[in-house]
Order: structure tokens, then sequence, then C-alpha cells
């Protein structure tokens, strides 16, 4: 008799750990689907035919303006972008800026430079060169002639 009821006990508590664990299993790979972001969706008012277009170079031989910039007083000093040169590169193109927060311009292609500005998002820029692990891009603000280095994947190419 006693022989028994330690069988079911310990047939009950087995049981017991059995359903524990894989509810818990059940629950840890829900928890980690959630963390997975989805893709972006595409919407029937987005216009794929600009990704669609082959961009184009921008020739050497047009003239650039250059806007000087409204002088603004600020309570804290902080580094401005640098002046740049009015050539542009040959490989150079024009793009508009895609992430909807804008961009932090930065000194250096690295995540730890100093941030010497920021672009806002729909503006038109020129990307001048690509860092050699093409993950930071160098851009100059078209209306501003501002240059400096931000983070790729968040400029798509204008005709």
């Amino acid at each position: 008799m006693f022989t028994n009821l330690l069988k079911f006990i310990l047939g009950f508590a087995l049981a017991i750990a059995v359903l524990c664990g894989t509810g818990l299993t059940v629950a840890l790979y829900f928890v980690n689907r959630t963390a997975i972001t989805p893709p972006k969706p595409m919407y029937a008012n987005d216009n794929p035919s600009n990704q669609a277009k082959k961009p184009k170079a921008i020739p050497k031989s047009q003239p650039k303006t250059q806007n000087t910039p409204n002088p603004t007083s600020s309570p804290t000093s902080t580094p401005t972008p640098t002046e740049s040169p009015k050539s542009l590169p040959p490989d150079a193109y024009e793009g508009t800026v895609t992430w909807s927060g804008g961009l932090s311009m930065r000194a250096e292609p690295e995540a730890n430079s100093s941030s010497i500005g920021g672009v806002g998002a729909n503006k038109k820029v020129i990307i001048l060169e690509e860092s050699a692990d093409k993950k930071w891009q160098k851009i100059r603000i078209a209306d501003t002639d501002k240059e400096g280095w931000v983070k790729s994947g968040n400029i798509q190419r204008s005709q």
C-alpha cells in the first residue's frame, strides 16, 4: 500500500513538472517572437516609382548656389558642421533623407564621434562619399553647404 501511494505522488509530481516545463517553453517562444520587428509595410499611397528609377550623378559643371545661414544665438556652445568646398567629387549624387526623425551629423564616421549638427526629414542632401565599411555616408546639406557623416541606409537617391 505504501509503495502504491509513493508511485502515485511521484507520478503526480512528474506530471506537474512536465506541464510546467512545456508551459514555460511555449511562453518563452511567444515572448521571443514578439521581440522580432516586422518588415516595413508598403501602403497604396507609397510611391514605388521613385525606387525603380535609376539615380543620376550630379555633373561637376553644374553651378552651385551658396546661401549664408542666418546667425542665431544659442545659450550653449555647440560645434557647427564644417564649410565645404564648392567642387563635387565625380561619384557624388543627390538624395533625400527618408528617416522621419531626421539624421544626426557626426564629425567622423563613428557612432561615438561628436555630433556637429543635423538634417531634417525629407531634406535634400548631396552624398559625397561612403566610408570603407559602407556603414557611413559623408553628406552635404544642399541649402546650407554644411558637411558631416551620417549612418547609411537613411537616404534615398533622387533623380
